[in-house]
């Protein structure tokens, strides 16, 4: 049985938000970027952590953000407040793309844009290879650790496939559905509790 005042302690899972984990936001976490998001972290270190939010996805594909792209239809998604101006995207290319940054193993962002542009031109890459994102969340040193003791976030593992499943669904509430326990209680919480 759970105790109530331990319905919202999720540091308990141990689990280090490093580099390829992604970060499932607590059920009352408000707000545009962060109210029901999942965050993949993509670089973590001693001045902070960077992370692009999976499941929040824009009103226009790349083809709208790019003339040279305007025939493709990969879709976007709002990675976070920070340089929202800016694209960022993760693939599972290296080898195509110079210049990648490796998240884990199998997973990277960045890269050469211009290559990136013509592999696309070109039929060389599929939809399920690559994930387009406007902006960014970042946490400067210790910013995320105190988050985490405030409850905000629980760490948890997603394949290679699910994050670079475009077709996201109810993400959030999948994730929590699989990590079990009380995080499945999680996933039934009213987005707005009045509501209910």
């Amino acid at each position: 049985m759970i105790e109530e005042n331990d319905l919202f302690k999720i540091r308990s899972n141990n689990i280090d938000p490093e580099k390829g984990k992604v970060l499932i936001a607590e059920p009352f976490l408000h707000g545009k970027y962060f109210g029901r998001s999942v965050i993949l972290i993509v670089d973590r270190g001693d001045t902070g952590t960077v992370g692009l939010v999976l499941n929040k996805p824009v009103l226009y594909d790349i083809g709208d953000l790019f003339l040279e792209l305007k025939d493709f239809d990969y879709r976007v998604f709002l990675g976070g407040p920070l340089q929202k101006e800016m694209l960022y995207y993760i693939h599972v290319l290296p080898h195509l793309i110079p210049d990648s940054v490796a998240i884990n193993n199998t997973l990277y962002w960045g890269g050469d844009f211009n290559t990136l542009v013509q592999l696309i031109k070109d039929g060389k890459i599929e939809s399920h290879q690559i994930r387009f994102f406007l902006g960014y969340c970042g946490w400067s040193k210790g910013q995320l650790e105190q988050e985490l003791e405030e409850n905000s976030w629980v760490v948890s593992d997603l394949t290679n496939s699910e994050l670079m499943n475009q077709e996201i669904g109810d993400l959030w509430e999948l994730t929590l559905r699989e990590l079990g326990g009380k995080f499945r209680l999680w996933s039934n919480f009213p987005e707005n509790p009045n509501l209910n």
